[in-house]
């Protein structure tokens, strides 16, 4: 077995996977953190990762459509020769065909590295990658307390800068639901602090958009309450503000998890006693969001973030004015569910 274990993924990819793996599955529910990854692992296999013959980049759905191709790319010689590299972007059609012939076939020499958003346990890709001794399956989760805590610090201490406890606390209380979001308002604050040292908790509240601030909350808990009418109001004021999608989405999705685990953790209790154990729950959402526990069990909330999880993948391959048009279309549609269900 090859899965790798969530606890396991960061040494591994300090020294690097062992160059007879042939392929690297990198998934899981944080896209942002995925994506990450994946571009770490395929960058650091070539010298120069903007040499389009040393790192090749082909979507998932090209691939689907051509299986063979993955294999052509992973026998191919460099045009300079040198080490190839094959990053595979995610897609909505199977490929798990073409990396089966990749698996089967003699070592090349090349890496390939497979984007994917969260796969089943059951999900061909996933099995097939975990049972073979010439793959690696890495799962990308959203970002605990601690990991949120050493990437607030890494990324400043590359800026030269630090960070007080309390700035780090306030900072890291608004970020989690995707790293790319989260990476994007660090390295946002870290440009705005540069030069000073050290970060004041008087530059996080100046600079860092907290993704569960007022705007972001009130749409997220209009349309998990089913409030069809309010959540389409609030998405046009998250569009007006200058809002990106893809960190609507992502805190949905964040959301949507949390909810999830609240109801499987506090099954046979009431949405009250639920909402009483939710840790930095703000006093005045309580109450809608013990709507929204009243409104979804675990199996509604799993479709939910099923669906988050597609759109976040749409968005992230989407024009700015179409990926806006996806979200509001998910917002709707859960808004829409969750009115059903009330």
């Amino acid at each position: 077995m090859t899965a790798v274990k969530a606890g396991e993924v960061e040494g591994l990819l300090r020294r690097g996977p062992d160059p007879r793996i042939a392929v690297i599955l990198v998934y899981g529910p944080d896209t942002g953190l995925a994506a990450e990854r994946a571009r770490k692992l395929a960058e650091s296999a070539v010298e120069d990762p903007s040499d389009p013959f040393a790192l090749v980049k082909i979507d998932g759905d090209v691939l689907a459509g051509d299986p063979g191709r993955l294999i052509d790319e992973a026998g191919t010689v460099g045009l300079f020769g040198g080490q190839r590299s094959v990053w595979v972007r995610p897609g909505s059609r199977p490929i798990a065909p073409a990396v089966d012939l990749v698996l089967k076939a003699e070592p090349t020499g090349t890496r390939i590295v497979i984007e994917a958003g969260d796969l089943a346990k059951s999900a061909p890709l996933r099995t097939l990658c975990e049972r073979s001794p010439r793959a690696l399956a890495i799962p990308c989760y959203p970002d605990d307390a601690g990991q949120l805590a050493d990437l607030i610090d890494r990324t400043l201490k590359a800026e030269g800068l630090r960070i007080s406890r309390e700035a780090r606390e306030t900072l890291a209380a608004g970020l989690g639901g995707d790293r790319r979001a989260s990476l994007g308002e660090i390295e946002k604050l870290a440009l705005y602090a540069r030069g000073q040292g050290e970060v004041t908790l008087d530059n996080v509240e100046a600079v860092a958009s907290d993704v569960s601030g007022s705007v972001l909350n009130a749409l997220i808990d209009a349309a998990f309450a089913g409030r069809l009418a309010e959540a389409e109001r609030q998405y046009r004021r998250f569009q007006v503000e200058g809002m990106d999608a893809s960190v609507m989405l992502g805190s949905a999705l964040r959301h949507a998890l949390t909810l999830l685990a609240t109801r499987i953790d506090g099954d046979g209790k009431s949405p009250s006693a639920m909402v009483a154990g939710w840790r930095g729950l703000h006093f005045r959402r309580q109450r809608i969001v013990e709507t929204q526990l009243a409104r979804w069990n675990p199996e509604g909330l799993r479709r939910a973030v099923g669906l988050l999880q597609e759109a976040v993948l749409a968005c992230r391959r989407s024009e700015a004015g179409f990926a806006h048009a996806v979200a509001l279309d998910t917002v709707l549609k859960l808004a829409a569910e969750a009115n059903r269900r009330g």
